[in-house]
């Protein structure tokens, strides 16, 4: 029974990684579902003071990564305030319109079409913060996914 629920609990943390390119999926959350989910089959008891409070500091580093990543990525190309919104719009919308290559095509299309729209720029310059959008997203998805591995590891570093 022990590695039925173990299987449950991998599978819960393969989801929050599904969420690194599916913004829709939370994936802290999955993460501490997997972490509540060991304490409801097994026990409680391992989860100290600390471990919640490391944790909880994991999260909110993941977030600004998130956050972090595509600011810079959409500055460092000279974009604005708009292409970082459009950027995220293109996230949240693009796995919709364009399965699978909506993921890297949404953020680029999004802070493509917002420098446009919003500031006018030329094609050629919104292209490069488009790019610029890309590779911080690109980038957040490695931050984020480091940041989730070492959840994950702390967790089984302490409850085994």
């Amino acid at each position: 029974m022990d590695m039925l629920y173990w299987l449950l609990i991998a599978a819960v943390f393969i989801i929050a990684f599904i969420g690194l390119v599916y913004p829709v999926i939370p994936s802290v959350v999955f993460i501490v579902a997997g972490f509540v989910l060991y304490g409801f089959l097994f026990s409680f008891s391992p989860y100290s003071y600390m471990f919640w409070l490391v944790e909880a500091v994991f999260a909110a580093v993941l977030f600004a990564a998130d956050y972090v990543s595509n600011l810079l990525g959409v500055k460092r190309f000279g974009g604005s305030k708009a292409a970082i919104w459009g950027s995220t719009i293109g996230l949240l919308i693009g796995p919709f319109v364009i399965p699978v290559a909506g993921i890297i095509l949404g953020p680029f299309i999004g802070a493509v079409c917002a420098e446009l729209i919003v500031h006018q720029k030329d094609l050629k310059s919104a292209f490069k913060i488009g790019l610029g959008s890309l590779i911080g997203f690109l980038t957040g998805v490695i931050a984020k996914g480091i940041i989730q591995l070492l959840m994950i590891g702390y967790f089984l570093w302490t409850v085994l």
